[in-house]
């Protein structure tokens, strides 16, 4: 499993969630968490770099090794999927800046990561991030939650693919 602190990031033009997670006694525990909010008065490109800003001084601040971030789900409203494709872009290129690698995760597999469901509820998550991995002080702040929840994720999936890898690199012996 992955050991080092990884910064989940909850992606929006408006609000973004941030938090940073590291295995602890062999379960994930949060370090720090926090909400960004970008003024709709703002100009676009000003939003961005506020982003950008935010991702970069939480990798530094708070040690992160890796960024895990929620992949953008494309609906209805293409407009607002719009500008979180391009919040994500700077965030992933915040953690390309920083020197880090940067994974994205769909909801669904944050969701069955953290509570075994992929049609759970934002509640559901949030209890299943207390309950299940024994998280204290999962924020009340939904995007802040969700960044926890996508970080758990990383933390969990890394360990697969880690395992994947070594069980291909035997395989092709």
């Amino acid at each position: 499993m992955f050991d080092g602190c990884v910064l989940g990031v909850d992606p929006g033009m408006a609000t973004i969630g941030l938090a940073a997670v590291r295995k602890q006694d062999g379960k994930p525990g949060i370090l720090w968490s926090d909400t960004v909010r970008t003024p709709a008065s703002q100009a676009e490109p000003l939003r961005l770099r506020a982003i950008y800003q935010a991702v970069r001084s939480a990798i530094s601040d708070q040690g992160a090794a890796a960024v895990a971030v929620e992949r953008v789900m494309w609906g209805k409203n293409v407009g607002s999927a719009m500008s979180v494709a391009r919040a994500t872009g700077v965030i992933l290129l915040a953690a390309a800046d920083a020197g880090l690698e940067a994974n994205e995760y769909a909801p669904l597999e944050v969701k069955m990561a953290v509570t075994g469901m992929g049609n759970a509820g934002k509640d559901q998550v949030r209890r299943a991030l207390e309950r299940l991995h024994g998280l204290a002080d999962v924020p009340t702040q939904p995007d802040a939650a969700d960044a926890v929840a996508v970080a758990v994720c990383h933390l969990q999936q890394s360990g697969l693919n880690r395992a994947h890898a070594a069980a291909k690199q035997v395989a092709s012996r």
